[in-house]
């Protein structure tokens, strides 16, 4: 069956195409965003749901649907989708955080041009029938200083902008590095530098809790008097009422928003206050932004629902087309890894140590720690999966730790996991041979090759004779075919063990029976899923 997916806000007639033309089933309701009760109603029908902003996804929209797999924002900003919600219940969400990157910084430059100028009092004075051509005198960008918060994807664009323009660029940004600094052209300072010397200051940066506030009422007051400050990031950045008080004061000259803490934004302190231009969220609103996030986004989530293709996520690691058709085996094999781990684990675990060597460990690691901690989570949570997996362990206080080698073996590559609880430490290592087919090689350091199936069946005992007849009549009187049989030991006459791929799950007085023989320490049914 193809998969579905609805489009509650307008789209791009390009974007509907795109999905029709994969093969993926699509509903256009372009105002179903506005009723969120319809919407709740209908979305458990579908494998895909397409937004814009209007479209709020709360906990409680994402509670009636258990068919839902990835959220897909046309657009950068995630604010209206209860992002926590959707990976606790291992949904993907994506955003296009690319295709408005011209257009929200050629506005956030827009808006300075407007602010040093005073364009639209201007224009309003003029069309108003006065030629007030005194009253408004502008100051010039070039030879100003320009202070960019955030030098990322738009800031980058907006600190080669200034340059452009003659402005001499500072920027301040704690992940950006000299190196890349000197690249751009920019000096990199610190917050408190930016402020002193900054004659324009513009934020580009989300809204965190780090970045929460960072235009504060003190932070304002160290400004360069006679500065002028743009946000065409995100409301919550600014402290709007220190900064309307600063613009009565004449501190600040001017102030330039397209966003603003609560919107849409009916009133707000900034208001009809002398040189601030107001724009209602208009960073993305080109022709060409519009086009361009919905054709990416109608892409993105056509690709995932189809092959695995993970791009531009926010809640889980992406993974390319190529990747996913490479890395598929080893995906496989480490959510293999975790469920022996977790399903051989009685006590609650403490931690997780994943090793990968040789040729893997220059895979994608985050996707395969993603795959083998759902892995080790799926015995006691089925619908766990790559997105909800890492958010449950860490809610559990589980620690995870990765470590990387170069090739140690005979295996281009393998992965090792040990699993850790109060009581022991379990470690089981697999790889991928040339058929594609992931294998078990070791199990409590007893080296084996093991193909693995949906139902197996551990076993661990003292390495004497019968043992392998022992089960293959126990089983055999109970019905139980064995397809494959892999026997390993620690050393002759000491701890050995067994992995047996059975046709069908061994009923569990076939179990108890194998155990009440005496010959074995332990027994253990094991089901893996047949994809991660």
């Amino acid at each position: 069956m193809a998969p579905k997916v609805l489009i509650s806000d307008k789209l791009s007639e390009k974007a509907i195409s795109i999905f029709k033309d994969r093969g993926i089933d699509v509903d256009y309701l372009p105002d179903l965003g506005k009723d969120k009760d319809k919407l709740r109603d209908m979305i458990a029908g579908y494998d895909g749901l397409a937004i814009r902003s209007a479209t709020k996804v709360t906990e409680k929209l994402l509670t009636a649907t258990n068919r839902l797999k990835v959220i897909g924002r046309a657009g950068i900003g995630v604010d209206n989708i209860d992002r926590a919600a959707a990976s606790r219940q291992g949904i993907i969400v994506m955003n296009t955080p690319f295709g408005n990157m011209i257009t929200t910084a050629e506005h956030a430059i827009a808006m300075m041009f407007a602010v040093a100028r005073q364009i639209p009092e201007a224009n309003a004075s003029t069309q108003s029938g006065k030629w007030e051509k005194s009253r408004f005198m502008g100051v010039e960008l070039s030879d100003k200083t320009l202070g960019v918060i955030g030098a990322g994807n738009i800031g980058g664009i907006v600190c080669q902008r200034g340059k452009g323009l003659n402005m001499r660029v500072i920027a301040y940004d704690p992940f950006l590095t000299e190196d890349k600094a000197k690249t751009m052209g920019v000096e990199k300072v610190d917050l408190d530098t930016l402020l002193s010397r900054a004659d324009f200051i513009t934020l580009h940066v989300p809204l965190t809790d780090q970045t929460a506030n960072i235009l504060s009422r003190e932070n304002l007051a160290r400004t360069k008097p006679g500065v002028r400050i743009i946000n065409c990031a995100r409301g919550g950045l600014v402290d709007e009422k220190a900064l309307a008080d600063l613009l009565i004061s004449g501190h600040v000259a001017g102030a330039g928003f397209d966003v603003f803490a609560d919107e849409p934004a009916l009133d707000n302190p900034l208001f009809h206050l002398p040189n601030v231009v107001c724009t209602p969220h208009l960073g993305a609103a080109t022709v060409e932004a519009q086009e361009k996030v919905a054709l990416q986004v109608a892409e993105q989530m056509s690709n995932y629902l189809l092959t695995g293709a993970v791009t531009n996520a926010i809640n889980m690691p992406s993974v390319t087309a190529e990747e996913a058709k490479v890395m598929a085996p080893w995906l496989k094999l480490a959510g293999h890894l975790g469920g022996f781990g977790g399903q051989m684990s009685d006590d609650p675990i403490k931690s997780i140590r994943i090793l990968y060597d040789g040729s893997v460990a220059e895979m994608n690691l985050p996707a395969l720690n993603s795959a083998l901690v759902a892995g080790v989570l799926a015995s006691a949570n089925p619908d766990v999966n790559m997105v909800s997996a890492p958010v449950i362990a860490a809610a559990r206080g589980i620690q995870i730790s990765t470590t990387t080698q170069d090739k140690s073996g005979a295996f281009e590559g393998y992965i090792k996991v040990t699993i850790i609880t109060e009581r022991m430490e379990r470690s089981v290592a697999g790889t991928v041979f040339s058929d594609g087919k992931p294998r078990f090689i070791q199990i409590k350091g007893i080296n084996i090759d093991a193909e693995i199936g949906r139902h197996m069946l551990y076993t661990a005992n003292e390495d004497v004779p019968g043992i392998i007849g022992l089960l293959g009549e126990t089983l055999g009187a109970g019905g139980v075919n064995i397809a494959n049989f892999t026997l390993g030991r620690e050393a002759a006459g000491g701890e050995a063990i067994g992995l047996l791929y059975l046709d069908a799950p061994a009923p569990a007085p076939i179990l108890d029976q194998l155990l009440q023989t005496g010959s074995f320490r332990q027994v253990k049914a094991l089901v893996f899923a047949d994809s991660i």
